[in-house]
């Protein structure tokens, strides 16, 4: 069972799992542990999550991409690449908040409310309204978009803790380093990167 308010599921999409554009080892198997917890009674109150939905984000995208600030083309709105893994279609997420539509985003905090009541809000502020207090996180990549989110729920003052097991990284080596960098700003880390 949860201890927190809010699950924020980061970005467990089909561009990011093996055979996608952008394919992180593990993260597949992300996509069935997710969708196993989702399926049974996990406490949370709210279940969110982020998706990279990009129409142009300019440098983001390059034919020569150095796999830390430029990317393979990757999560196009419109493609299936872009989509939520099968795995999580049968969850029901309350919210879900794109990002990098014309720019770099990783943060799950600089996306906006798909659609529904409140559409266009920003991630903080939807929690906030909610009466959100804690959030845990969980997806793809730790060393990227589960780091830089983690870090914003921090520093918007959630209660944050990233559940590592329910992760993966580009390059394990950095997801570990971005989580021993989570626990020195203050989040828990549950659980253990799976390498």
């Amino acid at each position: 069972m949860s201890r927190a308010d809010a699950l924020l599921v980061v970005d467990v999409q089909n561009d990011f799992c093996p055979g996608g554009a952008l394919g992180v080892a593990g993260a597949d198997g992300v996509a069935e542990r997710v969708a196993e917890l989702l399926a049974g009674e996990h406490g949370y109150r709210l279940v969110v999550a982020t998706r990279d939905m990009h129409v142009d984000p300019g440098a983001h995208f390059s034919d020569t991409p150095d796999f830390v600030d430029t990317w393979p083309v990757h999560c196009v709105r419109g493609t299936a690449g872009a989509e939520l893994r099968p795995e999580l279609a049968g969850v029901h997420f309350d919210a879900i908040f794109d990002k990098g539509a014309f720019e770099a985003a990783y943060s799950g905090f600089e996306g906006r409310l798909a659609a529904g009541e409140g559409e266009g809000a920003a991630l903080a502020e939807w929690l906030r309204a909610a009466g959100v207090r804690s959030v845990d996180v969980v997806g793809i990549a730790t060393d990227h978009c589960v780091r830089a989110t983690a870090s914003d729920a921090l520093r918007e003052g959630f209660v944050t803790a990233i559940r590592a097991d329910l992760t993966a990284a580009v390059d394990p080596q950095r997801g570990r380093a971005a989580l021993d960098e989570l626990a020195t700003d203050g989040a828990e880390i549950r659980g253990h990167l799976q390498s």
